[in-house]
C-alpha cells in the first residue's frame, strides 16, 4: 500500500480538482500565517489568479463551523469570504482571495481615510447584531456556547491564570481573591443581562480585512450569542491599534445611532466599558498563554498596549474598584 501524499500534495489535488485546473501548470501554494489558530492557511496562484487554501483540524469543535456560519452570514448582507469548494470530511476549503490587507494595516493611515473604515465596518457588524438571535435560522447554526455566567467565569479565571500569575507573577491572597472574584461575578451579571445577539467574538483589526475599499469578516467559527458590546469592546479597545479616547467614543456613538438601542446613550456607554473590561480580561488571559506557554512569543508585545486599554475602560467603569486595584499592581510588576 503507498504512503498518503504529503499535505501540500493533498492540498494541491484537492484544489485543482475543486477549481478545475487539472490541465493549468504546477500552481504555487504559499503558506499565510496567522495568529495563534490551529488553522492553517496558503495562497494558490494559478494562471494570474490566487485563492486561499484553508486546512482545519478535527479537534476543535468551532473549526467545522466555519463554512455554514459563512454561508449563513453571505446570505444575510454580511461580507465574509466566499466558499469556492470545501471538502469537510478532510478539513479543506477554497476561499476567495481577499488579499493582504486588514483593518490593521490602516493603522497608520490617513485619520480621515482610517475613520472611514472604522465606520463601514460598524455598519457591517450591526448588520450582523441585528439578525434575529429568535429566528429558525439562527438557532440551527452550529454556534459555540453563548455567553453565559460559566463563559465569563471562564474569561476571569484565564485572566487570573495567565497574566495575573503567568506574567505578572502576582498571586492574590484569600481575602482579595474572593473580593474580586465577586466583583467579576457582578460584572458578568450585568452583562448576561443584555439582550443577545449574533457576536463574532474576537473582532479585533485582524479579522477584518479590507477587501475593493469594503470590510469583509473573517475568522469568525467562534460565533456565538451573547452581547453586542462585546464585540464593540474587541473592535474599539483593540490592543494591535491605538485609538484616542475621542475617537473611540465617536465611533461608538457612530454605531449606536445606526439603530434602535435598548439602553439610552449614557447607561449604553457605561455597559460599553464595562463589556471592554470583560473582553479585555480574555485578551490579556490569551497574550499571557500564547505568549509563555504555547510557544508564540510575538504576543507578549502585545501586553502593555492592552494593559493601557484595560486600565482606561476600567477607569470608566465605576463598580469595579477591585480590579483597578489590581491593574494598578500588575503594571507595577510589569515595570519592574
Amino acid at each position: 500500500m503507498s504512503a498518503p501524499p504529503p499535505p501540500d500534495a493533498a492540498l494541491l489535488a484537492f484544489a485543482r480538482r475543486a477549481l478545475n485546473l487539472a490541465d493549468a501548470p504546477p500552481p504555487d501554494l504559499v503558506p499565510i500565517t496567522r495568529g495563534g489558530s490551529d488553522r492553517v492557511y496558503r495562497r494558490l496562484t494559478a494562471g494570474g489568479s490566487t485563492w486561499i487554501v484553508m486546512q482545519y483540524g478535527k479537534g476543535r469543535r468551532e473549526n467545522a463551523s466555519f463554512a455554514p456560519i459563512a454561508r449563513f452570514l453571505a446570505a444575510h448582507d454580511v461580507r465574509v469570504p466566499r466558499i469556492l469548494a470545501e471538502d469537510a470530511a478532510r478539513g479543506l476549503l477554497v476561499l476567495e482571495d481577499l488579499g493582504d490587507r486588514d483593518l490593521w494595516s490602516y493603522r497608520d493611515a490617513d485619520p480621515a481615510a482610517r475613520l472611514a473604515l472604522y465606520r463601514r465596518t460598524l455598519r457591517l457588524v450591526r448588520r450582523l447584531h441585528g439578525l434575529a438571535a429568535g429566528d429558525a435560522a439562527v438557532r440551527a447554526l452550529p454556534l459555540m456556547d453563548p455567553f453565559d455566567a460559566a463563559l465569563y467565569r471562564w474569561e476571569r479565571d484565564y485572566f487570573r491564570e495567565n497574566f495575573v500569575r503567568g506574567v505578572c507573577a502576582l498571586a492574590l491572597d484569600p481575602s482579595e481573591a474572593a473580593a474580586l472574584e465577586a466583583e467579576l461575578a457582578a460584572l458578568a451579571a450585568r452583562l448576561e443581562g443584555a439582550a443577545p445577539c449574533l457576536v463574532h467574538r474576537d473582532l479585533q483589526s485582524q479579522n477584518v480585512m479590507i477587501h475593493a475599499g469594503e470590510p469583509v469578516l473573517i475568522d469568525f467559527q467562534g460565533m456565538r450569542l451573547g452581547s453586542c458590546l462585546y464585540d464593540l469592546g474587541a473592535l474599539l479597545y483593540d490592543p494591535y491599534v491605538r485609538l484616542t479616547p475621542d475617537v473611540r467614543l465617536g465611533l461608538l456613538g457612530d454605531y449606536y445611532d445606526l439603530g434602535p438601542q435598548a439602553l439610552p446613550w449614557d447607561a449604553f456607554r457605561e455597559s460599553f466599558q464595562e463589556a471592554s473590561v470583560q473582553r479585555l480580561l480574555q485578551a490579556l488571559g490569551a497574550y499571557g498563554y500564547l505568549g509563555l506557554k504555547a510557544g508564540h512569543p510575538d504576543f507578549l508585545y502585545h501586553i502593555p498596549r492592552g494593559l493601557d486599554h484595560l486600565e482606561a475602560a476600567v477607569n470608566l467603569a465605576p463598580r469595579l474598584d477591585r480590579l483597578r486595584r489590581l491593574v494598578s499592581r500588575c503594571r507595577r510588576a510589569i515595570n519592574r
